[in-house]
């Protein structure tokens, strides 16, 4: 019976030395994750068999138990690569065999723009529409877009500032309304770009004109050209009137509607017509300091191509253009166990979903217990290689000690036999 304890010993030795060394060998590896040999003793019991004073028959291995425990995060220089920061695993797939799930995050994107590991499996998440809204439901591929964004023309414009109380009344008392080449005829003026349906810029100016005590006449040039009125009698978009106290303006009420007419600039070159445009003063004040504009905003933008990608730590794929604009591409969806120790080791840093490990909980990147996603970096291995190379002299020890077990049964045996 001693030989059979003895051999036991041996051979669950070798396989925690196996696991041990397992351990060494992917100290480097991004995700992987330790194991642990755990072992249970063995007792021989017969149908009638009780007491407490049975001697064991030796140990046996029960399972090799990975340890999901956080691994340190390690920046790189590469945007693609992803570190998950708490719970949760990626979600990679070919397409044709089940779903398998990783801690490594070294994607890469291959020739036909999907998010991929290095076995060529493709990161799964949300889509998002033209329009940049996610589409929440069934995981799918995540591939990014090649594409450019259309342009926009400027639908709205919001202007917010402060008009001086203590200027002048401009107004002129005969002739034109106004005339935009001499200052007189004004008190101040701003600028901003807009967009025609093309994309292409038009150069807007606003001139204001005090005409009466707390009341503004609002003017507009498109590429120089007047929006409203004829070159030789330009007429106001709009008359603002505030009132004692300087605060919001009681006119107008609401937006103010204008159009912009066609314009041909030698520079510039022609531009459309741009109809419609809601210009917003309700944010204007006429106190007694200086002009100044503080915000002045407008939706429209150009043409724009992709320059680059980012990913946020919600998992939100974002496109950047270089028209300024961004937009979310799609979104990395991740997933937790009940039982991660579960899951099936796959090779190539994945695992597999099991009976054991139970059903994934899919989510998004921080929603519930999910951690949350980190660009640019990488999950370092939770290998202890010290703890490792200490746990290996430990077990030589005990495969030694177990061996010199079966030498002195070995003796005794012979012993028995030398016996006259």
């Amino acid at each position: 019976m001693s030989f059979q304890q003895g051999l036991s010993g041996l051979n669950a030795t070798s396989k925690n030395l196996q696991v041990i060394g397992n351990n060494i060998a992917n100290a480097n590896t991004y995700g992987s994750k330790v194991a642990r040999a755990e072992f249970a003793d063995v007792y021989a019991a017969s149908l009638n068999g009780a007491g407490g004073s049975n001697i064991g028959i030796g140990t046996n291995l029960v399972a090799v138990a990975q340890q999901f425990t956080q691994g340190n995060i390690k920046t790189t220089e590469n945007a693609m690569d992803l570190a998950i920061n708490g719970a949760g695993f990626f979600q990679v797939t070919d397409g044709k065999s089940p779903v398998s799930y990783t801690r490594n995050g070294q994607f890469k994107v291959d020739r036909f723009g999907y998010l991929v590991n290095n076995s060529g499996l493709q990161l799964m998440g949300y889509r998002a529409d033209g329009l940049g809204q996610i589409q929440p439901g069934q995981a799918v591929p995540l591939q990014l877009p090649t594409g450019g964004v259309a342009p926009q023309a400027t639908s709205t414009i919001a202007l917010e500032m402060n008009l001086d109380a203590r200027g002048r009344v401009s107004a002129p008392t005969a002739g034109p309304a106004i005339d935009f080449n001499d200052a007189d005829t004004y008190n101040n003026a701003t600028s901003l770009t807009v967009y025609d349906q093309l994309g292409q810029e038009v150069a807007l100016t606003y001139y204001f004109q005090k005409s009466a005590p707390d009341t503004w006449n609002v003017f507009a040039t498109a590429n120089g050209q007047t929006v409203a009125g004829t070159p030789g009698n330009p007429q106001p978009i709009t008359t603002m009137v505030f009132p004692a106290d300087g605060s919001t303006p009681t006119s107008p009420a609401g937006p103010v509607s204008f159009d912009v007419p066609p314009t041909t600039d030698p520079s510039r070159g022609d531009t459309r017509a741009i109809n419609g445009i809601q210009l917003n003063l309700r944010s204007a004040t006429q106190f007694g300091s200086s002009f100044g504009v503080t915000d002045l905003q407008q939706n429209g933008f150009s043409a724009g191509v992709l320059t680059a990608i980012a990913i946020e730590p919600n998992g939100i794929v974002t496109a950047r253009y270089s028209n300024g604009q961004s937009r979310p591409a799609g979104q990395v969806e991740i997933v937790s166990f009940r039982s991660p120790q579960g899951l099936q080791p796959l090779g190539d840093n994945a695992w597999g979903r099991t009976f054991a490990s139970g059903d994934p909980i899919a989510g998004v990147p921080g929603d519930g217990t999910l951690g949350v996603l980190q660009a640019g970096a990488l999950e370092e291995s939770n290998i202890d290689l010290t703890g490792e190379l200490v746990n290996m002299i430990t077990a030589q020890r005990i495969y030694q000690a177990n061996a010199q077990t079966i030498k002195t049964q070995d003796q005794v045996m012979q012993t028995l036999v030398n016996l006259r």
